[in-house]
């Protein structure tokens, strides 16, 4: 017998196809944003599909924004480590 329930993959696969309207209306710049949110959804397929009350593409959503939030933490703490340095370095401590 067949699957009666599309897989995630496949889904997600369909979502894109729907944005590419989208997509080719974008700035090439913003193109490649758009494909490095959609591959940061992929990288958490395993947790989408296991987001049983949510539809996929609000699952997809909540991965991207947490790849985002994963960046905006490491820059942060590139951030606070420099201004560290920067702040030995001025007062002559090396």
């Amino acid at each position: 017998m067949g699957r009666t329930v599309p897989t995630i993959t496949s889904q997600l696969n369909e979502t894109e196809a729907m944005l590419q309207g989208f997509r080719r209306a974008l700035r090439r710049g913003d193109q490649a944003l758009l494909d490095g949110l959609l591959a940061s959804a992929r990288r958490h397929l395993a947790a989408i599909s296991a987001s049983g009350a949510l539809l996929p593409f609000e699952a997809a959503l909540l991965a991207m924004l947490m790849e985002q939030a994963r960046q905006i933490t490491a820059l942060e703490e590139e951030v606070h480590i420099l201004r560290e340095e920067l702040i030995r370095l001025r007062d002559g401590q090396d």
